[in-house]
């Protein structure tokens, strides 16, 4: 397989590094470009991988659909690989469908708010405009595989799992996530994307239910108390905007009647977000002019707030991403956790990128060696649950990045929690 990486921050160099490790032979990935606005980040990238020549660095512009369309068809690659934030997917999306190529990305094609009532109905949703492009994908037989990063993705490969070996019925579908990251010499600090962290948490966050179907809320609703394992302990997660409850109905039936997505993100960091909020530090639909150059204020602060790919070495603990769900088994209730724990320090000796980081990068590179290897198949828009979950989960292990399961309190209750699972149980 021959991939073009487009966008090599923190995330893009550490798929770059796991996909090097992972396959240092060249058995299913004979080729990736890395590409940036920045020449020499690539250059910086590529200078740390050992294979220098199968990593070759390239210039582009994200934005720009004809910079792309060009890049794409010099290296005719067999997948474009989206690294950028998430405002870059509609164009590298097209981009890959007029070039015939094959195309991934960690997150969706964003959404835009309800103008008169945004905390209760939807407008455009995250992931409308790829997953309305369904069909013509189909009739191109191309594969978009959208959401492909830990979460969405892991997460989404989670679900697909606990449906397929763990329930006869399921009721609720919930994403949880948290750490107890602590970073020196800083109060307030980012742990991914700045860019994208604005987003998804200052935006109506979207929650589906059977019977009403996807609606919105208001930022950090709902707050809940939830126990994440390895020593992490009590975290208060609150409703956040994301593609797994976009993506879940869609895929995930048995009776399901309830999907959301909850995030820990702590009281003072709720309050940094609501101050930036109020500030309109936090706006991307505004442009104001600084030195003789134009930029956002959300640009702005992502260009001075400490960059979440340079503080991995202040950064101690752990994070967990992880999939609850609740159902029916053999007719007993039953609530399980589906979990990945990355510690900071591992992460950091392991590949020299910070836990959410790595954390996020493992997922697409099990899933590019899945389709290179041609046990992953399927055209169109697709999430990761329109695959088998089972290879997935058995390659997390090989990668250094096992599952968990943690059985919760219900009649199906165990004595232990499961460290790790690369098989379902007998």
């Amino acid at each position: 397989m021959k991939v073009l990486l487009i966008g090599v921050g923190g995330v893009g160099e550490a798929i770059a590094l796991i996909a090097e490790h992972r396959d240092p032979g060249a058995q299913w990935l004979e080729q990736m470009v890395l590409a940036d606005y920045d020449l020499s980040r690539a250059l910086e990238v590529q200078e740390k991988l050992i294979e220098g020549e199968r990593f070759s660095a390239e210039q582009v512009d994200a934005g720009n659909q004809k910079s792309v369309r060009a890049l794409v068809s010099k290296y005719n690659p067999d997948l474009t690989m989206n690294g950028c934030d998430p405002r870059f997917n509609t164009t590298l999306f097209d981009a890959a469908y007029e070039t015939g190529c094959n195309y991934m990305d960690m997150a969706m094609s964003l959404s835009e708010p309800h103008q008169d009532n945004p905390y209760r109905e939807c407008h455009v949703k995250l992931s409308d405009y790829q997953l309305d492009r369904h069909r013509q994908w189909q009739e191109k037989e191309l594969l978009a595989l959208v959401g492909s990063g830990v979460e969405p993705g892991m997460s989404d490969v989670f679900a697909r799992y606990a449906e397929k070996h763990f329930f006869d019925e399921i009721e609720e579908i919930g994403i949880r996530d948290g750490n107890n990251f602590a970073v020196e010499g800083y109060d307030i600090a980012f742990g991914f994307s700045i860019w994208t962290t604005i987003e998804e948490c200052l935006n109506p966050p979207v929650v589906w239910e059977k019977d009403r179907g996807w609606y919105t809320t208001e930022p950090f609703s709902e707050p809940e108390i939830f126990t994440l394992p390895h020593g992490i302990g009590d975290v208060e997660m609150v409703n956040v905007e994301h593609e797994e409850v976009l993506l879940i109905p869609r895929y995930i039936d048995k009776g399901l009647k309830r999907v959301t997505f909850k995030f820990g993100l702590g009281d003072d960091f709720v309050q940094a977000l609501k101050y930036l909020q109020a500030l309109n530090l936090d706006r991307k639909d505004l442009s104001v002019e600084i030195g003789g150059a134009t930029i956002t204020p959300r640009d702005f602060l992502a260009k001075v707030a400490p960059d979440p790919a340079r503080i991995g070495h202040l950064i101690t603990g752990k994070t967990c991403a992880g999939t609850w769900v609740k159902g029916i088994k053999n007719g007993m209730e039953r609530q399980i956790y589906l979990y990945q724990v990355a510690d900071n320090q591992e992460c950091m000796e392991k590949i020299g990128s910070q836990a959410v980081v790595a954390q996020t990068a493992f997922n697409p590179v099990i899933m590019m060696e899945l389709l290179a290897r041609g046990i992953w198949e399927g055209t169109g828009v697709c999430g990761p649950e329109a695959f088998d979950s089972d290879p997935f989960v058995a390659l997390m292990q090989d990668y250094g990045f096992p599952g968990g399961l943690m059985e919760m309190d219900s009649e199906y209750q165990r004595d232990a929690e499961l460290n790790k699972f690369t098989q379902p149980p007998t």
